[in-house]
């Protein structure tokens, strides 16, 4: 499949819909409102990376990580990894057309029922039925599976074995993966995964099943434009109620770029749409005095166990594989699941992963600050596929926090306040369920490799939440339940919209929700679309019949397939 991209100069001045990110809320609002014979622009402030081209070796990874910090900021603003260092709570989020699809696990679960029971929501997400019709058409684009070879992959057996110790299965999550050759719903024909491990930095086969891959080409075949390297600062209302979107070139080498459209859709992620909607409000946009507020870690953390005696094979090996006749599985493939049924917030997941090949050279430094110097220069000298980082376990948990992280401005940069969060109490409970596991895996807990650097002892996420967070009014949230943006003018009501202007994507969750949440702001952003197109009397076109299906791997324009 060829570039989606097109280059700045073919900007038009005007569109009917301009959304704003590409990740799954961008995705699904520009495949809609294309399909629904709408113009559409998708501006991305990162870069569009074909499938082969994703950073394969250290040098190349290295150069792909932008980190940000109060004092200090390094690396380039396209780069595929925008990690920010806070004083409170670090964040990792991905960067690129196709957002953060393109770098996660592809974790795809619904939570626990009670999640949306939490009277934090707004009533009609339990009510209209409209969230299970969202998930219903979230499953058929990201078509989620579990790998049918699991039990056979090391890492798999190394966290049942250790679960079996604990007296809890392992079950095989479903991820958005194609485990088999397939043409899917946009027209793509995407290989069987290769089991390499990489996915975390980026699929180079072209099996996961990414926005990238999905609605993103699906939106470009009915109409959509998509621009890389555009930031968007800020957008503001017209005398004739139109919106006005002020960007600039990523990077800031180039004067403003000024759009206009009926409807925007903010979907540049929980970091992204909370600055942009609060640099707005500084210019002067009426929103909600909630705005900012509710973030949620989702209870993350990754750790590590270190010093196993039994080869886990958690380090992926790329594509092409640098070990031949290894496979390391896709980047999760088991999880033990501790359940509490009168108390959701005592339940988390645990996850086994892996560590992309890109990283793997980094691994014996990342170990030395913690005093594993004899067992990291020995990986040093025999490669990170043998010695101590063959029995290297790699962690993915999640489970529940209070979600009282509160964003705002620093001059004219995000900032995340979160008094306390090493002390919320999902932290606690992680790190004995997780010590538990690798000590029954025969390891050492490692909570935090990087603990001796820059990182310092503050917790992370890369499952970053709220901001925009849904509310019943403007009282009490950012956006209604259609992710309509409250309109806080004076002579307003409190339940009052602007028209036109929408949030969709991770930003609008109010609450943490125990799981990894791809598949709930996918089906969440169906949910609104669906809402958009009714209040809107829009109706989507049908796929039309392919004949030649476009190879996800090989260069070919999509819009030539017609």
């Amino acid at each position: 499949m060829g570039r989606l991209s097109r280059t700045l100069d073919h900007l038009k001045s005007r569109y009917d819909v301009i959304v704003i990110g590409s990740g799954y809320g961008g995705g699904v609002a520009a495949s809609h409102l294309a399909r629904a014979g709408k113009s559409v622009a998708v501006l991305e402030r990162g870069r569009e990376v074909l499938t082969g081209s994703f950073p394969a070796k250290f040098p190349d990874l290295k150069n792909d990580f932008q980190v940000r910090a109060k004092s200090f900021t390094s690396g380039p603003d396209t780069a595929l990894f925008d990690v920010r260092i806070g004083e409170d709570m670090h964040v990792l989020v991905g960067r690129g057309l196709g957002g953060g699809s393109l770098v996660n696990a592809g974790v795809t679960l619904r939570p626990d029922r009670r999640v949306f029971e939490d009277g934090i929501w707004p009533g009609q997400i339990r009510q209209d039925g409209a969230l299970d019709r969202g998930y219903a058409r979230a499953e058929l684009w990201l078509r989620p599976a579990s790998d049918p070879r699991a039990d056979k992959m090391t890492k798999f057996n190394v966290l049942a074995d250790a679960g079996r110790k604990l007296n809890r299965d392992l079950v095989a999550p479903r991820v958005a993966v194609s485990f088999s050759e397939n043409v899917n719903p946009a027209g793509i024909f995407q290989p069987a995964c290769t089991r390499c491990g990489d996915c975390c930095a980026g699929c180079n086969v072209g099996a996961k099943n990414t926005v990238a891959l999905t609605y993103l080409p699906d939106a470009a075949r009915h109409g959509a434009e998509m621009f890389t390297e555009i930031t968007v600062r800020h957008i503001a209302k017209n005398a004739d109620g139109s919106w006005r979107v002020v960007a600039t070139p990523t990077g800031g080498k180039g004067g403003e770029i000024i759009l206009e459209a009926t409807i925007v859709v903010l979907a540049a992620g929980t970091l992204g749409s909370t600055e942009i909607l609060l640099r707005s409000r500084d210019q002067g946009l009426a929103v909600s005095d909630r705005l900012g507020h509710r973030f949620s870690a989702n209870g993350d953390i990754i750790a590590f166990g270190y010093g196993a005696k039994t080869i886990v094979n958690s380090v992926g090996v790329g594509h092409p594989p640098r070990v031949e006749g290894l496979e390391i599985g896709a980047a999760v493939t088991g999880q033990l699941e501790f359940r509490d049924p009168d108390n959701l917030d005592n339940e988390l997941t645990i996850q086994e992963g892996a560590v992309p090949s890109a990283v793997a050279p980094s691994l014996p430094v990342m170990f030395l600050p913690n005093g594993r110097l004899l067992g990291a220069l020995q990986s040093l000298v025999s490669g990170v596929y043998k010695g101590p980082f063959a029995s290297l376990q790699t962690y993915f948990a999640v489970s529940h926090d209070s979600a009282s992280g509160v964003f705002r401005l620093d001059g004219d940069k995000l900032a995340l306040a979160w008094k306390d969060a090493q002390k919320e109490p999902c932290y606690e409970r992680l790190d004995a369920a997780l010590r538990a596991v690798v000590e029954n895996a025969g390891g050492d807990y490692v909570k935090n490799p990087l603990a001796g650097t820059v990182m310092g002892h503050q917790p992370a996420t890369a499952h970053p939440l709220g901001g925009c967070a849904m509310g019943r009014e403007a009282t009490d949230g950012v956006v209604n339940h259609k992710s309509e943006v409250f309109d806080t003018s004076h002579g307003q009501g409190s339940t009052s919209v602007h028209d036109g202007l929408y949030v969709i994507d991770g930003s609008i969750i109010p609450r943490s929700l125990g799981v990894n949440p791809l598949f709930t702001i996918t089906a969440l952003s169906e949910r609104a679309l669906a809402h958009m197109l009714a209040d809107r009397r829009l109706s989507a076109n049908a796929l039309p019949p392919l004949i030649n299906p476009i190879p996800a791997n090989t260069p070919s324009a999509i819009m030539a397939a017609e």
